[in-house]
């Protein structure tokens, strides 16, 4: 048995893995929540980072593992084929714009990313990419170049040898008032990539240009719709492969399938991992046929890609978000949890930006005084949120956005339950700052 009151001075973990927020033994999972080693139940407002986007061991998911199981564990494909991965290449091509029809199959979300820039810098024989500050497509080195959401993942690295460039990320809350952001930020990114190809980069050497649809680690920021669609217009301009980093923000999580879908804008490539299987590893690099056909045969492979068990579960998660409505409900209670969020904000100082799409939802914690970033007050939120049986995480450039993600399961019930913990614990927090005396009196005035 584990002794979980030495377990973390046994070093037997990298630091840099096993000391993340909350570090929280547990014995089980089942649909919206951890047991804890001591038998209590938490909330899960996180869905494993947005990965168990059907709950905790959804029952059908959990029959579909337990079949493939029975029949074919370990495949590389290549060397053999199975049907649980032929099966979910058409049913993904139900729920993936039309022209995205095939897949590379992957078992991670930086996995799926090398590919797409491989697959773009092979067919285009371009070497540069163009990336956005803030936002966060992996760790590993080649999707490190890309990555620019904290610095300190770069720190020490060579990554990108002058290959990758990052422009601004659409920040809705900085446009100059009376302007609006569709038409603000449309021209703002057209000035910023024409100042990037006449002082830094010739466009006709632009491989991809490579975004999330919606910023994830780097805090959950939403962009104007005519922002996106003008970097589809600069990209089909120059010849320049568009790709989607939708592993955050795939398979229901926006309140559509993909954000693509939400925003009307289809990329070349696209990325997809986390809400694929419900938890287990995998994740595709998906594009049109006639860009895949230009990839050599052997020229990128994998040994545990597109693994059996992992490819039936995700059969039939997409099966159950499908059949139980799940997209359409992120959508719903996505508007509802926001706007609940937006009317505890107004009773909360240290409630900055609340912001979200579907059941990505972030909160800003911010200085009350200043208005500056609190990463601090945010882990005390989120601390006591555990202590209450919620458990949330942080995203943002300095850990200042609190990331609520349920899972796409959840009901109204339990989403009041969880808003409720996080008014209960930001209460607590302004108490211990002296702040709910403040507002208390001023209300009374």
């Amino acid at each position: 048995m584990i002794d979980w009151n030495t377990i973390n001075e046994e070093g037997l973990l990298a630091p840099t893995m096993a000391k993340d927020f909350p570090n929280l033994p547990v014995v089980k999972s089942e649909g919206l929540f951890y047991i804890g080693v001591d038998g209590k139940k938490y909330l899960d407002f996180t869905s494993g980072i947005a990965t168990e986007n059907t709950g905790h061991r959804h029952p059908k998911v959990i029959a579909a593992i337990k079949d493939q199981v029975d029949h074919l564990v370990h495949g590389p494909i290549g060397i053999i084929n199975y049907e649980s991965i032929m099966l979910l290449a058409k049913k993904l091509r139900t729920i993936l714009p039309e022209s995205l029809d095939c897949f590379f199959f992957g078992n991670s979300g930086a996995e799926a990313i090398e590919g797409a820039v491989k697959l773009a810098r092979h067919v285009t024989k371009r070497n540069y990419v163009v990336s956005f500050l803030g936002g966060f497509h992996g760790r590993t080195m080649g999707a490190l170049s890309l990555t620019t959401s904290k610095s300190k993942y770069r720190k020490s690295l060579p990554v990108g040898a002058g290959m990758t460039y990052q422009l601004p990320y659409a920040q809705v809350t900085e446009t100059p008032d009376g302007l609006d952001p569709e038409v603000y930020w449309s021209e703002h990114v057209e000035k910023d990539f024409e100042r990037l190809f006449n002082h830094q980069v010739s466009p006709d050497e632009v491989a991809a240009v490579i975004m999330e649809p919606v910023l994830g680690e780097g805090g959950y920021v939403v962009p104007p719709k005519a922002w996106l669609q003008k970097i589809r217009e600069i990209c089909d301009q120059h010849g320049i492969l568009l790709i989607f980093d939708e592993v955050q923000t795939g398979f229901g999580r926006t309140g559509d399938w993909f954000a693509a879908n939400r925003f009307g804008v289809t990329p070349d490539i696209m990325a997809i991992a986390k809400g694929i299987a419900s938890g287990l590893p995998l994740s595709a690099t998906v594009a049109s046929q006639e860009l895949m056909e230009q990839w050599a045969i052997g020229s990128h492979s994998t040994t545990f890609g597109g693994n059996p068990i992992a490819c039936a579960a995700a059969v039939a998660t997409i099966d159950v978000l499908k059949e139980e409505g799940l997209v359409e409900n992120a959508k719903t209670l996505g508007e509802y949890a926001l706007s609940k969020l937006t009317e505890l904000k107004e009773k909360h100082p240290v409630m900055g930006t609340v912001r979200g799409i579907g059941l990505m939802l972030g909160i800003e914690v911010i200085q009350p005084e200043t208005g500056e970033p609190n990463g601090e007050g945010l882990m005390t939120i989120l601390e006591k949120c555990l202590e209450k049986g919620l458990i949330l995480y942080l995203s943002g450039n300095k850990g200042e956005v609190i990331r609520m993600m349920p899972p796409l399961t959840v009901d109204k019930e339990h989403m009041d339950l969880g808003l409720s913990i996080l008014d209960e614990a930001i209460t607590e927090y302004e108490s211990e700052l002296g702040l709910r005396e403040a507002v208390t009196g001023l209300a009374m005035s």
